[in-house]
C-alpha cells in the first residue's frame, strides 16, 4: 500500500512512512514533540530520555529512507534535546548539517527562575552535501543587507543577501530595528490572540517561516512531507506554493482539523503574516528609520535626487525605445538590455529591476514621450494560441514562487529569464518576446474574461461537466476545432483549464512534453464551445481552482487580496 499525495494521514508516523516509496520526497520538515511534558491528546510527551532518543532514531531513519538523493530535511527542536538530535541526524542517520538556524520570536515563553524562552533551533540537513536544492536567487527568500538598509551603499547587491550568523538581543533595542539578514530568523510566534492562530494545536509555526524554507529548498511540484503535521502549517504553505504535499498526524482529531484548514487553502493564496518581520516588532521612541527613496552612486559622479532620477529614466527611454512602448520594452530582451545599459551610462542609482519598475511608474503618470506608430505585425490571439497557455503557466508559477506580480517578474531580468525558460519548457520553439507578450495580453483581457464568466457562463459553476477521458485513449482526430479542456493528474488533481483554437494540436502536444509529464497528466474533460472561450475558461477556473492557471482568471467574487494585487499590474 502507498500513501496518497496531497493528503493528511492519521496514524503513527513510523507505520505510515513505511508505506511511502523510497526516494519519493524532496523536502521534509519535522517539528516533533520536544519531550517537555506538553499535553497532547494522544501522545505522551514525558518519556524517559533513552526511550525518546530511540524513537527519534527510528523516525529520522524513516524520513531519510523516503528522501530523494538530493533531498533536504529541516528539524525544529527545543533546547533540551537539540544537541542530541543533531548528532543522531549526522552521526547515525548520515545526514549533513548545512545550517543551524535560530528562530527568534516575540511573545516568548515566560520562565519564573530563568531567562524567558524566545527561540527554537532549526537544523537544515541535506542527504548529499554536493547535490541539494537551495534557491539562492529567489528574491522572496533573500533579505535586505545592512548596506542597503543602513548605509545606502551603492555597492550593495540589489537583491539583498542570504542569512549569515550573528547574535542579536531584542529587535526593539536596535537603532534600525531587526534586520533579517542572519541565521537568527525573526518571526513572531503564533500567539493565542493572533488571527493566524488555528486554535486546536498549541505549537503552531508561522506561515512565513515555512514559506522561506519551502521556497529555498524545493521547486514547484516537488513533494513536501511533514511527519508531525500538528496544526497543518507545512501542508497549507506547500499547497499555496504549488508543491505536492503529504502529512502524517497521530491524532485523528488534529488530522480532521488539518483537512479543514487545507480545504480552505488554494494554490496561489498569499501566506499569512508579514513577510517583513520588523512589521511585528514594537516601535521605539528613538529608533531611526530611513524615509523616502534612497540616494546613491553607481560607479562615480554625484548622486541624483528623485526628480533627477526620473528625468534620467525618461531620457534613457527616449534614447533607446526604438518605437516600443514600456511594456514592449520589458518584453523585448535585447532592447531592454540596451535601456539598462543606457541607465548605467546616465549613472542612475539602483539596479536593472528598479530602473524597469521606475519606467512603469513614470508611464503610469503619463510622463513618457508619445510614440509614433510602428510598423510590423502585431501578435493576435490566434498567433499566440500555440504558446499562450505556456505563458500563463509560467506567469502563475513565477508570481507565486517569487511572491511578486507579472510586472515584478518582467522588470527583473533574472526572474524574467526563468519565466522564459519555464514557458519554453511547456511550449518550445518561440521567442522570449512572444512568451512575455502573451502573458501581458492574458492580463489585459483577464477583466473581460471574469465579466463574461459572471454574465454568460454563470450556469457552468453548477452544471454537470463532461466525463473525463483518459489521455492514453483519447482520439484527437475528433477534436479538430476550438474548445475548452480540463486537465487532471493521476491523483485527480485538476492541473489546468485551457482554451484553444485547435484542441487536437494542444492535447496531442502533451504526450511528448517533459514539462507536462512532470505533472503526470492522466485525463481530460473536453467542452466544445466556439465563442468566448476565455470567459468559459475563467468560470471553470473559479469552479475547479486548478493548480497551474493564473489567479487573474478567477471570477471577481473569488479574488483575494493577493490576486487583486497581481491584477493591479503596476509595481
Amino acid at each position: 500500500m502507498t500513501l496518497s499525495l496531497n493528503s493528511i494521514h492519521a496514524g503513527d508516523c513510523l507505520e505510515l512512512l513505511g508505506q511511502l516509496p523510497p526516494a519519493s520526497v524532496h523536502l521534509a520538515f519535522a517539528d516533533p514533540p520536544f519531550n517537555i511534558g506538553y499535553d497532547y491528546d494522544q501522545y505522551d510527551d514525558n518519556r524517559q530520555t533513552g526511550d525518546y532518543l530511540d524513537w527519534t532514531r527510528q523516525w529520522m531513519q524513516a524520513v531519510d529512507r523516503v528522501l530523494c538523493p538530493n533531498g533536504t530535511f529541516w528539524l525544529a527542536i527545543g533546547d533540551e534535546y537539540a544537541a542530541e538530535l543533531k548528532l543522531i541526524a549526522q552521526n547515525e542517520v548520515g545526514l549533513t548539517c548545512r545550517s543551524w538556524v535560530i528562530w527568534y520570536y516575540t511573545f516568548g515563553v515566560n520562565c519564573r527562575r530563568g531567562f524567558s524562552r524566545s527561540h527554537t533551533h532549526l537544523f537544515h540537513f541535506v542527504k548529499d552535501p554536493e547535490n541539494f536544492t537551495f534557491n539562492v536567487d529567489n528574491p522572496a527568500v533573500r533579505v535586505p543587507s545592512a548596506r542597503q538598509l543602513v548605509y545606502a551603499d551603492g555597492r550593495a547587491n540589489p537583491r539583498g543577501r542570504l542569512p549569515d550568523n550573528t547574535w542579536i538581543l531584542r529587535p526593539q533595542d536596535l537603532p534600525h530595528g531587526f534586520d533579517d539578514d542572519e541565521d537568527i530568523w525573526y518571526f513572531a510566534r503564533v500567539a493565542g490572540t493572533f488571527k493566524e492562530r488555528e486554535g486546536f494545536h498549541g505549537c503552531q509555526m508561522p506561515e512565513q517561516l515555512l514559506g522561506r524554507i519551502i521556497r529555498t529548498c524545493s521547486a514547484p511540484n516537488d513533494v513536501v512531507l511533514d511527519p508531525f503535521a500538528g496544526s497543518g502549517t507545512t501542508l497549507a504553505v506547500a499547497k499555496k506554493l504549488g508543491r505536492r504535499w503529504i502529512g502524517t498526524e497521530l491524532s485523528q482529531d488534529y488530522a480532521q482539523r488539518i483537512q479543514q484548514r487545507i480545504n480552505g487553502t488554494e494554490p496561489g493564496d498569499s501566506l499569512v503574516g508579514p513577510p517583513d518581520p520588523k512589521l511585528s516588532a514594537p516601535s521605539t521612541s528613538r529608533g531611526k528609520t530611513r524615509r523616502g527613496p534612497r540616494k546613491g552612486k553607481s560607479g562615480g559622479g554625484r548622486s541624483l535626487d528623485q526628480q533627477e532620477q526620473a528625468l534620467a529614466i525618461i531620457e534613457a527611454y527616449r534614447e533607446t525605445h526604438d518605437g516600443l512602448s514600456a511594456d514592449q520594452l520589458l518584453a523585448d530582451v535585447e532592447r531592454n538590455a540596451v535601456f539598462i545599459a543606457c541607465c548605467r551610462q546616465h549613472r542612475i542609482a539602483g539596479h536593472p529591476a528598479g530602473w524597469n519598475k521606475a519606467l512603469l511608474a513614470i508611464r503610469k503618470q503619463g510622463l513618457l514621450p508619445r510614440l509614433a506608430a510602428r510598423g510590423g505585425q502585431r501578435l493576435t490571439f490566434r498567433d499566440m494560441d500555440a504558446y499562450s497557455f505556456a505563458s500563463e503557466i509560467a506567469m502563475q508559477q513565477t508570481c507565486v514562487e517569487f511572491d511578486t506580480t507579472l510586472d515584478g517578474v518582467l522588470c527583473d531580468p533574472q526572474i524574467a529569464a526563468q519565466f522564459d525558460q519555464l514557458a519554453a519548457a511547456f511550449a518550445p520553439g518561440f521567442r522570449p518576446y512572444e512568451y512575455r507578450w502573451a502573458a501581458l495580453s492574458l492580463r489585459k483581457r483577464a477583466k473581460s474574461a471574469r465579466q463574461l464568466a459572471s454574465t454568460r457562463f454563470e450556469e457552468w459553476l453548477q452544471c454537470q461537466l463532461p466525463r473525463s477521458k483518459p489521455l492514453s485513449r483519447l482520439d484527437c482526430s475528433t477534436l479538430d476545432g476550438p474548445g475548452v479542456y480540463v486537465l487532471s493528474s493521476r491523483a485527480r488533481r485538476v492541473l489546468y483549464v485551457g482554451e484553444s483554437l485547435c484542441l487536437a494540436d494542444r492535447l496531442e502536444s502533451l504526450g511528448d512534453n517533459a514539462a507536462w509529464q512532470n505533472w503526470e497528466p492522466a485525463s481530460v474533460k473536453v467542452v466544445a464551445h466556439p465563442d468566448d472561450r476565455h470567459g468559459l475558461q475563467s468560470a471553470l477556473v473559479g469552479r475547479l481552482r486548478p493548480l497551474l492557471n493564473s489567479r487573474l482568471l478567477l471570477p471577481a467574487a473569488d479574488k483575494d487580496a493577493h490576486v487583486a494585487a497581481v491584477a493591479g499590474a503596476a509595481v
